[in-house]
């Protein structure tokens, strides 16, 4: 397995990062990305740039992808110039998160080709792709999951969801609905505490020893909020893309979705008032300009605490 050319494209901020690590296993790799700039690092290291997804399938037998939207994903799996069209490619494994239905489309026209596809959503952000650390959700046949597997488990930690075209899409977009619902409320809350004279840094060591932590208040505000970088690495468009696929999934399924409705409409509010390349801690600038506050570390007058040196 070590030894196997794996095909790879899309090579942003999560691609490039996933790339970097199969060639440190020791894979051959042959890259595409529209971008010329963003394959010369991998090229640099070995790699072999292709010129469109069909020469990449044309030179793997295993091909992924880390794609921004559904759209692109239908169109480098099954475009004129889609990895479909590659001889020797025999599956293809998308890390992207595209929603379920798209899943299954792109599997269903793969396998009318005789090619297998399996959905490998990802969460864990840029340092989770950097480490080698993402959690991986898996659905697709089994016995494609385990010829994967270990390459899988150079970039994190796969979970196999099943083996139903889109299962894994679902569970991801679950998942990105949570994580968003956290950081909206969050925003909510801490710009309440601090218009009440707290330091939000305080807040979150209270909270996050408390029934209210979550992955906002543990690791996003004191990581990008409170310090005023804004700079998570996920960006407003692909978090409301994320939400508005898991509403409209859910309200297609019957399942009723009033918050995430909500947040939904939070983050459209945020992409119109920051940009959809605003990094999506953004919203806790929308709920700051409502409430007329801004969420900032104690000044020195104020009470620190016994805050940890990592805030919290």
């Amino acid at each position: 397995m070590a030894q196997e050319v794996v095909g790879f494209i899309g090579l942003g901020q999560m691609g490039s990062r996933m790339a970097a690590r199969l060639l440190d296993a020791g894979h051959g790799l042959v890259v595409f990305d529209r971008s010329d700039a963003a394959m010369r690092p991998l090229v640099a290291r070995g790699a072999r740039a292709a010129a469109s997804p069909a020469e990449v399938a044309e030179l793997a037998g295993t091909v992924m992808a880390s794609l921004p939207t559904p759209e692109v994903v239908r169109s480098v799996a099954l475009g004129p110039d889609g990895a479909i069209h590659g001889k020797r490619m025999t599956r293809f494994v998308d890390f992207s998160t595209t929603g379920p239905r798209v899943a299954r489309d792109v599997a269903a026209a793969l396998a009318d080709a005789g090619k297998a596809s399996v959905d490998a959503p990802v969460s864990g952000g840029i340092t989770g792709a950097e480490k080698g650390t993402l959690a991986i959700m898996v659905s697709g046949p089994r016995g494609e999951f385990e010829a994967v597997e270990p390459m899988l488990r150079r970039l994190g930690n796969p979970f196999f969801c099943g083996e139903g075209a889109g299962q894994a899409q679902v569970l991801k977009l679950c998942n990105n609905l949570l994580a968003a619902t956290a950081l909206a409320i969050s925003s909510e809350a801490i710009a309440m505490g601090v218009k009440a004279g707290l330091d939000p840094s305080l807040m979150c060591e209270v909270i996050n020893n408390s029934s209210g932590r979550n992955s906002a208040t543990q690791d996003k505000f004191p990581r990008a909020v409170i310090p005023r970088s804004f700079d998570f690495g996920f960006t407003t468009g692909l978090s409301h893309k994320d939400v508005r696929l898991c509403v409209d999934e859910a309200e297609a399924m019957g399942v009723p979705m009033v918050v995430g409705s909500a947040v939904r409409q939070m983050l459209a509010v945020t992409s119109a008032a920051f940009g959809a390349d605003s990094d999506f801690t953004s919203i806790a600038k929308v709920v700051e300009q409502w409430a007329g506050v801004e969420v900032r570390g104690a000044s020195p007058a104020a009470p620190a605490g016994g805050l940890t040196p990592a805030g919290c």
